[in-house]
C-alpha cells in the first residue's frame, strides 16, 4: 500500500492509515460513490465497512470504479470489514466468504469480529463465548490463506480481549472501539499497548454530541479549526487511528484535514480531562 498519509504498523508487519472513511449508514451506489470519490481526492486510503452496514457491495464497486481515476490500484488502499452478529459462531465461515464475495476486491486488508455477542442469544448467555471462539477460528483460516491480510475485533471489553489472547493462534491485529475525550478507554488502551494490538477509534465525535461541547469549541476557536477536526486530531495526535463518516463530499474533505495542525499540550490536557466514561454507542460490558 502506498504510504500516502500517516499510518500505524500492525503486528502483521502491514501499515494501516491513521485516517479512514467510516461508512456506517452510507447507503446506495450513488451516495457511496460520491463519498468514496471525495475521500480518495482528499487523500484517504482506508475504508471501513461491515456486513451489518449492508454496503459492502457498493463500497467494493465504488473502489473498483474510482481507483483508476485517482491513479491508484487495489494495493494502495486498506479495506476493513466485519463479521455480523447473526453469523457469530457456526455461521462465521459463510459470513466471511459472503463479505469477500460482496466486496469483490480479491482480499480484505482487515476483517473484524464486529460484536462479542450473538444475534438471537441473551447477552448473558455463556454460549456467546463459545461462538466467539468459533468465529475467531474461522477468521484464522481466512487469514492463513491470505484472503484476510489481518484479523481483529470490535467492541470487545478487556475481559473479552484477554479471553481471546489466551486462546488464539493468530493474535488480533486491531481492536476497534468507541473512543473520544469523554470515553478515553484507559484500561483497553493499556492492554492493547501491552499485547501489540492496535487500538482504533470509532465515533470520535461522540455521535455528534461533542461538537457542541464548550471545551471542544474553545479549542477549535483557538486554532481556527472545526470542532470535528479538533476531536479527530485529539485522537491521531495520540497515534490512534480514526474513521470519520459522512456522505457529504465537503465534510469528507474537511474531516481529512487533520495532519496539518497540532493541538497544544494545554488543549490536549483540557480535552482529555473530559473523560467520564460516557458511551454514546453500544455497550458490550454485559455480554458474557
Amino acid at each position: 500500500m502506498a504510504d500516502q498519509q500517516p499510518s500505524v504498523l500492525l503486528n502483521t508487519g502491514a501499515r494501516m492509515p491513521l485516517l479512514g472513511l467510516g461508512t456506517f449508514r452510507l447507503r446506495g451506489a450513488e451516495d457511496t460513490e460520491r463519498a468514496v470519490d471525495a475521500a480518495l481526492a482528499a487523500g484517504y486510503r482506508s475504508f471501513d465497512t461491515a456486513a451489518v452496514y449492508r454496503n459492502e457491495a457498493e463500497l467494493g464497486h465504488a473502489l473498483r470504479a474510482l481507483l483508476p481515476k485517482h491513479g491508484l490500484t487495489r494495493a494502495d488502499v486498506f479495506v476493513t470489514s466485519k463479521l455480523g452478529p447473526r453469523d457469530q459462531g457456526p455461521g462465521a465461515g459463510e459470513g466471511c466468504a459472503q463479505s469477500l464475495e460482496r466486496l469483490a476486491l480479491g482480499y480484505v486488508d482487515l476483517y473484524l469480529v464486529h460484536w462479542p455477542g450473538t444475534q438471537g442469544l441473551p447477552v448473558g448467555d455463556r454460549r456467546n463465548a463459545g461462538n466467539r471462539a468459533e468465529s475467531w477460528a474461522a477468521l484464522e483460516r481466512f487469514h492463513a490463506d491470505g484472503r484476510f491480510r489481518a484479523v481483529g475485533v470490535s467492541n470487545y471489553t478487556p475481559g473479552h480481549l484477554r479471553e481471546l489472547l489466551r486462546e488464539c493462534r493468530v493474535p488480533p491485529a486491531v481492536l476497534q472501539v468507541e473512543f473520544h475525550p469523554k470515553l478515553a478507554q484507559g484500561e483497553l488502551r493499556g492492554l492493547c499497548g501491552e499485547t501489540g494490538v492496535c487500538f482504533q477509534a470509532y465515533s470520535s465525535l461522540g455521535a455528534g454530541a461533542l461538537l457542541s461541547d464548550p471545551v471542544v469549541r474553545a479549542a477549535a476557536a483557538g486554532c481556527d479549526r472545526t470542532p470535528a477536526q479538533v476531536l479527530l486530531r485529539w485522537a491521531v495526535q495520540q497515534g490512534v487511528p480514526v474513521l470519520p463518516k459522512s456522505s457529504q463530499p465537503e465534510r469528507v474533505a474537511e474531516n481529512g484535514r487533520v495532519f496539518d495542525f497540532h493541538l497544544s499540550e494545554e488543549d490536549m490536557g483540557r480535552l482529555s480531562a473530559l473523560d467520564c466514561g460516557e458511551k454514546y454507542c453500544w455497550d458490550p460490558s454485559a455480554v458474557a
